[in-house]
């Protein structure tokens, strides 16, 4: 597989054409830097993660953005922030739209630098790994299995055409060089070890419930350190939580929201899954396919540059539609079911959303782990070949 077309592409010159400076956010290693370079070709690239360039844009900045007066790609821009002041200036005297870019990988330095200085002069995107439907396009000869898919998930160098790195190989540094680089900097933690079976814990309850009490017993921390922690995993887009849907439902529905990581391949390694035969019977098989179909939605969502607006419901019963988004004035609902073929109890829980959510409820969706999609008399069947088909 060559180099992936990225969906997002289209919305980064859409945004491109209203915004002085656009931002790149997303987790390491998901191909922010490729897209900047690929859609901004002209501009030159700078990396910030370079030590003698990072004390040139600190100790000059009005001289080191002097040099670049026609703009430029910023890689890591989280690294100099004293820069996003002195942008500022440049980003009201420009007449040209889309000419800085910032990329940055620790959300933490990059939006906080952002929201002081570029307040409503950023057009800001999120890119997430690969989403399926890339994987499909750049590759549409290719039949791999679900399993095949979920345990490698969507981060780009594994799916490069000039190298196949082991995917356990490639997530146990990648892990190392979150863990030390970007984990190192936001918190102080004397014993990274404990980080690491942190995100482990996370990810045996993705798909689930979140319960921060249990989290930090679990992993022998406090709960106000489990919150910290996990409000880190978040801004490095790592994991996403999805609030319950609650409007006019009052108090038969939970307050708590779901954990969901944003990679399979990510949580099948954290998972200790050491192959996609192993992730066939293994008992987290439904809850990383949940999972996958969670991250899908949101990527679909963030390259768009759309908030992501979605969430699930679940009543005093303990009956629980997977995800509930608004579009288009109507309410639609996804149940998500790992399974091979299809099962009409799997639709009890839809059925049951659409009796509490009234005249607003669509249709609601099945996406699930067979082959062939159709239509059912009130419901649609999607396989998960065919998830994103229609985009």
């Amino acid at each position: 597989m060559g180099l992936v077309p990225r969906h997002a592409a289209a919305t980064l010159q859409q945004l491109a054409a209203g915004f002085p400076v656009l931002a790149i956010t997303g987790p390491r290693q998901s191909g922010k830097t490729t897209l900047a370079r690929t859609v901004f070709a002209d501009l030159p690239y700078i990396n910030l993660e370079d030590p003698d360039t990072r004390e040139l844009a600190l100790s000059d900045p009005r001289r080191f953005l002097a040099r670049h007066a026609e703009g430029a790609i910023l890689d890591e821009a989280q690294r100099a922030p004293a820069l996003l002041s002195y942008l500022l200036g440049i980003a009201d005297a420009a007449t040209r739209m889309g000419r800085w870019v910032l990329t940055g990988s620790q959300q933490f330095g990059l939006m906080d630098g952002i929201g002081q200085s570029l307040a409503g002069r950023v057009g800001m995107l999120t890119l997430l790994p690969l989403a399926w439907r890339e994987q499909f396009e750049a590759a549409p000869r290719t039949q791999p299995t679900l399993e095949a898919v979920l345990w490698r998930g969507g981060y780009p160098a594994l799916h490069a055409a000039h190298r196949q790195p082991v995917p356990a190989h490639w997530f146990a540094a990648y892990l190392a060089t979150y863990v030390e680089r970007d984990v190192r900097q936001l918190l102080n933690i004397t014993n990274l070890l404990t980080f690491q079976r942190f995100m482990a814990m996370c990810a045996a309850r993705s798909a689930q419930l979140l319960n921060l009490n249990s989290l930090a017993g679990d992993c022998g921390i406090s709960q106000p350190t489990a919150r910290q922690w996990l409000t880190v995993l978040q801004a490095s887009h790592l994991v996403a939580l999805v609030p319950p849907y609650h409007r006019n439902f009052g108090k038969r529905l939970v307050k708590t929201p779901k954990l969901y990581f944003l990679d399979t391949g990510l949580l099948c390694h954290l998972l200790r899954i050491a192959s996609a035969e192993e992730l066939q019977v293994h008992a987290a098989r439904g809850a990383v396919f949940e999972t996958w179909a969670v991250a899908e939605a949101l990527k679909h969502r963030h390259n768009r540059a759309l908030p992501p607006d979605l969430y699930f419901w679940r009543d005093n019963h303990g009956l629980e539609v997977d995800l509930v988004f608004e579009h288009a004035g109507r309410l639609h609902s996804v149940e998500c079911k790992s399974g091979t073929t299809y099962v009409p109890d799997w639709l009890k829980a839809p059925q049951r959303w659409r009796e509490a959510a009234g005249p607003q409820a669509a249709a609601p969706l099945l996406l699930y782990g067979g082959e062939n999609s159709h239509e059912r008399e009130d419901h649609r069947v999607l396989s998960w070949r065919d998830l994103g088909a229609c985009a």
